[in-house]
């Protein structure tokens, strides 16, 4: 057993047995090989990644294979959801390195005296085949490389360093407008959305919500502008790639939640592992096109993704857990696949011809022999396909689906990594608040909270916010994705049921966003904060990845946090971050979603609508203001008996005797940008003001 056994990381922990002695990242690891002369092998990767699986199975596993690299190389694992930092930096090295996209599992070869790669690749595997060459004969070509060639692999990592350093001088102001900039993401995106399946490119296809968002958003300011066009085509990208997600294969029709991408151009076959991040921000998605008027399919897709979440990926204490894997028992999409035979022994036969007819059991296998459930038509059409009424059909599907699941869970489950990281527990909270209010569910919004309270209790310590936490111990001090997404999501859920906790929260979250990660000089923010252990490179992302970018979610975040507490200091350090995404923004729009929107909620301040009584009374005057998508409207509902309040609203009135038929005292404040309106006292005054 190695080092790894100590770690709290289940990725670290599945490689504690190795042969290979495996380090973590660390000062003990990086001195042995500047001591012994070593070059460094790091090789980063998460828990529910298949090919990660796959190279552990085939050389980390293989006794002759770890004494290679025990013999040549000081080994390090990191799991890249503890450590982003790392991965970041070593993903863009890859890019530089090869011109080649990186991914999982990440090989890099470091010069330990720099810490600079000098060689990297992806997956290889043990004996040569898909064109690449087999592991051990690449590991030795690499320590003879590094033993002969000291020379060129200095020189290759001072030009590496070379690089980082002039990407800082990227760094440049667009002469661009602000509109110009939101309307070229928006016809880039149209050049790379696929007409006929939905998304954006081809196989493999993921679903980008950020970029969804964006056209979206593009669609919902442009019909309120009487004075333009109505963009009916951004609207149906939007709408024609939510159905065909929430009718694909990466979708889990009978435990529900989204998986992490599709292999193929249709949507049909996922790569089955499913991640916190994408359902949590998949969750807004389509709660907001929910807005746009009532979808029976994103409706399920909601509620089926959001009960997936409560029932499987909740900690007893609230956090919500990192991811599931796609293998179980060892193979891959095992644990979601059907064969016909199977289903029709489960099912009625009435419940079966439904099953048949909407996921294409009657047709060929396309899962290795089986089937992976896909809607290949709509509802409605397969309802008056087999001449039943809708209700008699819909009831069949729920009672086959039920069926279904309790047979499906009779199987060995997937791997599930149970480790809590604040970033994404941020994208949840904030997903989960937006469907509870959305669909009127408490139940999720309480579900938000209780992941609230267990970051905010568990995960800060000593003033600061940390990265992970697993088996009682919080680890790694947080990075700007931590502060960012989480500030994000507990002002979804202030508005989604307001606490003083949640405010408190909010306002350490923006204070330390500032405090330690601001640079003075640019406005930017670095993905690690000034105290953090001093790497190659320290980025500040702008561009939208698997997650959305730290400076964009930061910006959108403190806007919110300034204009919900009339606080210009947020104010003014967001409109920085903007000022000087611009420039990165004009490079490639439609690759920075993220920050065009906070572009956008800077230019076009929000619509807050602030609604103060006792909190039973006001939930009819907040259901009046939320109807419809408006996203440029934020909506909040202070109850009386709240203590933190925004410095511009009135402090709570002294209680006073009355009769028990008097009606309960309820205002509502209406803000655009930073003036605010006359309290309204009538219900039908405020019906009027919102519509």
């Amino acid at each position: 057993m190695n080092r790894l056994a100590r770690e709290t990381s289940p990725y670290l922990r599945q490689h504690a047995d190795n042969p290979v002695d495996w380090y973590p990242w660390g000062d003990e690891a990086i001195e042995r090989a500047r001591t012994e002369n070593l070059p460094i092998l790091l090789s980063l990767g998460y828990s529910s990644c298949h090919w990660c699986h796959v190279m552990a199975h085939e050389s980390f596993e293989d006794e002759g294979t770890a004494s290679v690299m025990n013999a040549h190389f000081v080994n390090i694992k990191v799991d890249r959801e503890e450590r982003p930092d790392l991965d970041r930096i070593y993903q863009l090295s890859h890019q530089l390195l090869t011109r080649q996209a990186g991914g999982w599992p990440l090989t890099v070869f470091i010069d330990p005296p720099t810490l600079l790669p000098f060689f990297t690749g992806t997956y290889f595997p043990r004996q040569p085949r898909y064109g690449l060459p087999g592991f051990t004969d690449l590991l030795m070509r690499i320590s003879e490389r590094y033993a002969a060639k000291r020379d060129e692999v200095k020189s290759h990592g001072e030009q590496l360093a070379r690089v980082f350093a002039n990407l800082e001088q990227l760094e440049h102001e667009s002469e661009e407008d602000d509109e110009t900039l939101l309307a070229s993401a928006r016809e880039q995106l149209e050049t790379m959305y696929d007409a006929a399946e939905g998304g954006f490119g081809s196989a493999p296809k993921f679903p980008m919500p950020t970029a969804i968002e964006r056209l979206l958003r593009h669609w919902a300011r442009i019909h309120a502008d009487l004075s333009l066009s109505a963009d009916r085509q951004a609207l149906n990208m939007v709408m024609t790639t939510l159905t065909k997600m929430a009718r694909g294969g990466i979708y889990d029709h009978l435990g529900g939640g989204f998986c992490r991408y599709s292999t193929d151009r249709h949507w049909v076959i996922p790569h089955f592992e499913k991640m916190l991040y994408d359902n949590g921000s998949l969750l807004a998605l389509y709660s907001d096109a929910l807005g746009l008027g009532s979808d029976p399919l994103f409706a399920g897709a909601v509620r089926e993704t959001a009960d997936w979440m409560t029932r499987e990926m909740q900690h007893s204490e609230g956090g919500y857990f990192a991811a599931q894997d796609a293998d179980s028992e060892g193979v891959e999409g095992k644990f979601y696949v059907w064969r016909r035979d199977a289903v029709k022994r489960i099912l009625a036969e009435d419940e079966y011809l439904v099953v048949e007819t909407l996921y294409g059991l009657d047709k060929p296998a396309n899962f290795e022999g089986k089937w992976n459930l896909h809607r290949r038509d709509a509802w409605r059409a397969v309802v008056e396909r087999l001449y039943l009424d809708e209700d008699q059909a819909t009831a069949l599907l729920a009672s086959a689906k039920a069926k279904l699941f309790a047979e499906r869970a009779k199987r060995a489950p997937p791997g599930k990594d149970e480790k809590v990281l604040a970033a994404w527990n941020g994208l949840a909270i904030h997903g989960m608040a937006k469907a509870g209010t959305r669909l009127k569910e408490i139940r999720w919004i309480q579900s938000a909270a209780r992941a609230a309270d267990f970051i905010r209790t568990r995960m800060v310590k000593d003033g600061r916010l940390y990265a992970t936490w697993k088996d009682g111990e919080a680890r790694h001090a947080g990075y700007l994705d931590d502060y960012a997404n989480m500030l994000h999501g507990i002002l979804s859920l202030l508005a989604a049921h307001w606490r003083d906790a949640d405010l408190d929260f909010a306002t350490f979250l923006g204070d330390a966003l500032l405090n330690h990660f601001q640079d003075p000089e640019t406005g930017a923010f670095f993905f690690t904060a000034h105290d953090h252990e001093k790497l190659i490179h320290r980025p500040k992302p702008t561009a939208d990845d698997a997650m959305p970018p730290g400076n964009g979610v930061a910006a959108r975040a403190l806007l919110g946090l300034g204009h919900l507490l009339g606080e210009p200091r947020y104010l003014d350090a967001a409109a920085r971050t903007v000022h000087w995404g611009r420039g990165f923004i004009a490079q490639h729009a439609a690759s920075h979603c993220t920050l065009l929107t906070a572009l956008e909620e800077y230019r076009h301040p929000p619509e807050l609508v602030v609604v103060r009584g006792p909190r039973p009374a006001i939930g009819e005057w907040l259901a009046a203001a939320r109807v419809g998508y408006r996203p440029s409207r934020v909506v909040y509902g202070i109850p009386d008996d709240a203590e933190r309040l925004p410095g511009y609203l009135p402090r709570p009135r002294p209680l006073r005797l009355v009769s028990a038929d008097a009606e309960p005292p309820i205002s509502a404040y209406l803000c655009n940008g930073l003036q605010c309106s006359a309290p309204i006292t009538e219900l039908a005054e405020f019906k009027t003001a919102v519509e």
